[in-house]
């Protein structure tokens, strides 16, 4: 069974009544409760927490983190940043959500501003999806409909994606590459745009398909780590006789 740790930075919720009439089990709650329903070890973290809730322990056992943050970014302590990203490079799976685009974690393992813009004007958001064949859209048809949504719009500033699964159209006339996937160390990575907080979209069955098919795709595969360093020649040479 996939151990799965679902972090939000949890303060929109208690600041917020709009967003905490939503969620009122915080947005970490919400993806929790729909990933339990399917099988995977789940457990969440939050930035008040001791160590964010990312104890050494905790990101040992987890095969993949979930990350949504917002308004906090800068209070996420760069030590465990490190750890985060030393976890990544080692094989566990990160799923980074919505205005997690500009968190510690993101932007140091894509090594852009990871900028772009933005708008919040209840608009319809539709999500094509570019490659069927990935894994991430399986149970999918050629797109994902959302009512109202916040914008995000072009240019995204982040590195070329390995694969570029989803693509979305805003009903102001922006387009957004929305479904991304990376591959850092060991580590598998995909940023999922859609989930502002004062909108419903972790409740979306098809959004939650997309996440649960993401916990899966980006499990550890068991690689072992690559060994650096000086190394003994693994044949005898002759300038060494």
């Amino acid at each position: 069974m996939l151990n799965v740790t679902v972090w939000n930075e949890n303060r929109h919720e208690q600041k917020d009544e709009e967003v905490r009439a939503v969620y009122p089990e915080g947005i970490h709650g919400a993806i929790a409760a729909f990933l339990g329903n399917e099988h995977f070890n789940v457990r969440t973290a939050t930035l008040d927490e001791p160590e964010h809730g990312l104890t050494e322990n905790v990101l040992t056992s987890t095969d993949v983190l979930i990350w949504w943050g917002h308004l906090a970014h800068d209070e996420v302590k760069d030590e465990i940043v490190d750890k985060v990203k030393q976890r990544v490079l080692e094989g566990m799976g990160l799923i980074v959500l919505h205005s997690g685009h500009f968190s510690k974690i993101f932007k140091i393992l894509m090594g852009t501003s990871c900028d772009l813009k933005w708008r919040e004007a209840d608009e319809k958001e539709r999500i094509w999806i570019v490659d069927p064949s990935h894994p991430i859209v399986t149970g999918l048809g050629e797109y994902i409909e959302l009512e109202k949504e916040e914008m995000y719009g072009e240019h995204f500033d982040i590195p070329v994606p390995d694969q570029l699964v989803m693509v979305s159209w805003f009903e102001g006339g922006e387009v957004f590459r929305s479904g991304c996937t990376y591959q850092r160390g060991n580590g598998k990575i995909f940023y999922f745009r859609p989930g502002h907080e004062t909108y419903p979209t972790y409740y979306h069955k098809e959004i939650q398909r997309v996440i649960t098919n993401a916990v899966t795709w980006a499990k550890p595969n068991g690689n072992l780590k690559p060994i650096y360093g000086n190394a003994k020649p693994l044949e005898e040479m002759k300038g060494n006789k």
